[in-house]
């Protein structure tokens, strides 16, 4: 684990180093631009992510994982009153306490970035059938990362006590 943090420091400052060089390096509070890598399509029951064809080969490889972490933005809550919400009763459960967005997966926050891990049904051309997905029809996908279990899970994570009650409620 720690020589992840290490690779990851020194990829970090690797690239300050490239964006200080070429003059792009971000002042705190300046706009990031994204780009969406594709679209969410769900039909019925099934759910696909549609990624732009010029970036079908970005792709590849893909099919050997089982899992994969979708990025992707909550575009219906894209709006000045949704971005200001700092603190909400997860799950919408008024018997949850007021938490602060960053505790939670809240899709109203300062930044719209949501996360989940789905199981790959299949990946076809551009097109990747994916199972589990909480993502809306129409949501933009931000980036595609593939789930690692050695690096993606901490089976000794601690949780609040409202996370344990949806847990064993989930059971």
């Amino acid at each position: 684990m720690r020589w992840r943090l290490v690779i990851l420091g020194l990829a970090v400052l690797a690239w300050a180093g490239l964006a200080w060089g070429a003059g792009s390096m971000k002042k705190e509070g300046q706009a990031i631009v994204l780009k969406p890598v594709g679209m969410v399509k769900i039909q019925g029951e099934r759910a696909f992510l549609e990624i732009q064809p010029e970036l079908a080969p970005a792709l590849d490889g893909l099919t050997g994982f089982s899992h994969v972490w979708v990025f992707y933005w909550f575009h219906e809550h894209d709006n000045p009153a949704d971005r200001a919400t700092l603190k909400v009763h997860p799950r919408r459960d008024p018997a949850n306490p007021l938490t602060g967005v960053f505790a939670t997966r809240s899709p109203v926050r300062p930044n719209l970035i949501g996360l989940t891990a789905c199981r790959i049904v299949k990946v076809e051309r551009n097109r990747v059938e994916v199972a589990d997905l909480d993502a809306r029809d129409g949501s933009p996908i931000l980036d595609l990362k593939p789930y690692i279990p050695k690096g993606d899970s901490i089976p000794k994570a601690l949780t609040p006590e409202w996370v344990k009650r949806l847990s064993k409620s989930a059971d």
